[in-house]
């Protein structure tokens, strides 16, 4: 059998999460613990948090401030900040990281991927030539190069040459 060490998965799994919407929680948690919580931006109807268990480096879900799970249900104001903040972490994270490429999409309910239905968001990932490798075809593996510390200092960096 092969094994796969992974220790820091273990505060993730010894918690309990609760049934609460994770996005309200670190939302709704003191400003001054954004860092902790991987809060990158705070805007006035939308935020940006760093995915923890993400695709690629760099991984930023976008999400409404107000809990809503659907598309349908965002007022005009929020899909419009929505997406102009999208299109600011876009060039954000070509700024710090330099990516070849992005994947931007949406998840809508469990059966479509989403992992959190509850609260809609909206994905970036950063996507780089040479990025998928035998690991996750082969392994069922995502080698994910960087720590999200790493990442966070990066993009806060990247905000503040803004």
């Amino acid at each position: 059998m092969d094994r796969l060490w992974a220790p820091w998965r273990g505060v993730y799994i010894g918690k309990d999460h609760g049934s609460g919407c994770i996005f309200c929680e670190k939302l709704n948690a003191a400003v001054e613990k954004d860092r902790e919580n991987y809060v990158l931006y705070r805007g006035e109807k939308v935020f940006v948090i760093l995915n923890i268990y993400p695709y690629n480096n760099g991984h930023l879900l976008v999400a409404p401030r107000r809990h809503v799970g659907d598309i349908e249900d965002l007022d005009a104001g929020e899909m419009q900040e929505l997406f102009s903040v999208t299109q600011r972490m876009v060039k954000l994270m070509r700024s710090a990281f330099n990516p070849d490429g992005f994947n931007v999409g949406v998840n809508l309910g469990k059966i479509a991927g989403a992992g959190i239905p509850g609260h809609f968001h909206i994905h970036i990932v950063p996507r780089w030539g040479g990025d998928t490798n035998f690991m996750p075809v082969l392994g069922d593996v995502r080698v994910i190069s960087e720590a999200l510390e790493v990442t966070y200092n990066k993009l806060k960096e990247a905000m503040d040459r803004e």
